[in-house]
């Protein structure tokens, strides 16, 4: 191949990983507005007592979180959060969010 041809792959390829980057930018970008959007729901539909202990169920249940915030978000747009949800409002959610889970009952001995 001629220097020419090399040179005009490497320029395709270039402009391919600048335009991949691009659009990885862009799909970073709306994530980001799109967490804000979320978290300025939240500020509006929440007490900070509640925002609280949102933040410690994130950290040990992300998933369990994420399907509080996605409940909230729910009932904000459907209108019945007439006003911010405290502590204990939240905690009837999560405990109609949460499964109920069987204690595990296990004998060990001999018979």
């Amino acid at each position: 191949m001629e220097d020419a041809e090399l040179e005009a792959i490497r320029q395709r390829q270039l402009a391919e990983l600048q335009q991949a980057a691009a659009q990885q930018d862009v799909a970073a970008q709306r994530e980001a507005e799109g967490r804000a959007q979320l978290h300025q729901l939240l500020r509006q539909a929440m007490t900070a007592a509640a925002r609280e202990r949102l933040g410690r169920i994130r950290t040990a249940r992300p998933q369990l979180a994420q399907a509080l915030e996605q409940q909230i978000v729910h009932l904000a747009q459907e209108g019945r959060l007439p006003q911010p949800m405290d502590d204990d409002t939240f905690q009837q959610l999560l405990a109609r969010i949460t499964p109920r889970r069987e204690p595990k009952i296990t004998i060990k001995g001999r018979l």
